[in-house]
């Protein structure tokens, strides 16, 4: 039997009219062509991978595209502090040196980071071309790897440079977890956490039974987490591709998590133990505005911890280097700090009518580790 034959994925729709594309989630999708070949523009494909991906899954991912193509990689060092312009700058110098025309596709062989930047790079590249997403961390299985959004960061904010570019397929080869280390797992479960407190009550309470199973690297608990979690990701990006509204819904501890995440040094502190805090903060800000109890407020710091996750802020960031940094989010409007709350457990809101004072009270008050 061939590794195409032995794969049979569960698909999921992105549907954005005459842009949509599938989602398709399985074990063994790196080294399977159908699953590849019908989302490449052309016969030239550029491969941009890290450094540490590379070893694992470079090569089952070139013995999936045919001979018939010309295919080149990128290999750039791994980490947060690597998303910048000048690693994309490297991916546009080997698309000129190698001669890619407009008919050639990226494709994203890692994590968030390497999604980004190279959805970026091929969102400018000759002014738009193909770009395939195969995601290898939980985080940007769930995340990152849906929905468009690409760029790179500047030492003020996070993705503060990039640019909405939507991919031609999402391929998530659930086998590649396998060798994801447990605090990268963790930074996966709290986009997978998100989902259920922003959109699915009943997701919440199946997190909190299956959280051991998830963290155990269990492939049926896996993959529903994961097919659930794009689920919700490809509703809201269907619903408004471009956040103008709900959306922005998805951002729920990203405004707190993006401050320590620049605060600290990109890298310091992983995104998503970032938005574990961010989290927490947030729904710890929602009961103080009187929209959740005391018992919600200490499930989701239950849910977050068997998460592995933080959920007190770094010690030393004080509620002034908080205010600095939230400043610079993309979502805030009229010089209002626009925060994703929860009205309830399963029910987000956005939120900009806070007076400064009490946001910086709040943070001031907030546990430090």
């Amino acid at each position: 039997m061939s590794a195409d034959d032995a794969v049979q994925p569960r698909t999921l729709t992105v549907d954005l009219g005459e842009r949509s594309y599938p989602i398709h989630i399985g074990p063994g999708l790196l080294g399977a062509s159908r699953w590849l070949r019908p989302y490449l523009a052309g016969r030239q494909v550029m491969i941009v991978t890290n450094e540490t991906v590379a070893p694992h899954y470079l090569a089952a991912l070139k013995r999936g595209l045919d001979d018939d193509l010309t295919v080149r990689e990128v290999i750039l060092p791994d980490g947060e502090a690597t998303k910048t312009l000048a690693s994309v700058e490297r991916i546009w110098d080997a698309l000129l040196a190698e001669g890619f025309n407009r008919r050639c596709t990226l494709i994203a062989l890692g994590g968030g980071v390497i999604g980004d930047m190279t959805g970026y790079a091929a969102a400018c590249y000759q002014r738009g071309v193909a770009f395939v997403q195969v995601p290898t961390t939980l985080l940007a299985q769930v995340d990152s790897s849906v929905g468009g959004k690409t760029g790179v960061n500047h030492p003020r904010g996070k993705n503060m440079i990039g640019a909405f570019w939507q991919p031609r397929a999402v391929l998530i080869d659930t086998a590649t977890l396998a060798s994801l280390p447990g605090r990268e797992l963790s930074a996966g479960l709290a986009e997978v956490i998100k989902y259920g407190l922003i959109r699915d009550r009943d997701f919440l309470a199946w997190l909190e039974a299956h959280m051991a199973a998830l963290r155990g690297l269990d492939d049926t608990a896996l993959s529903e987490a994961i097919r659930r979690s794009c689920e919700i990701k490809a509703e809201v990006v269907a619903e408004d591709e471009t956040e103008q509204g709900v959306r922005a819904h998805l951002n729920l501890g990203h405004t707190f998590g993006h401050a320590i995440e620049a605060h600290q040094g990109y890298g310091a502190w992983l995104h998503g133990e970032a938005v574990g805090t961010g989290m927490a903060m947030a729904t710890a800000l929602s009961q103080r505005l009187g929209w959740l109890d005391a018992q919600a407020v200490s499930r989701v710091e239950a849910l977050l911890r068997a998460a592995g996750l933080p959920v007190a802020a770094p010690a030393g960031m004080d509620a002034e280097a908080f205010i600095a940094r939230m400043r610079l989010d993309k979502k805030n409007l009229d010089e209002r700090i626009r925060l994703v709350l929860l009205r309830s457990l399963g029910e987000a809101c956005l939120h900009d009518e806070l007076p400064a004072a009490e946001l910086e009270a709040f943070i001031a008050a907030f546990p430090r580790h």
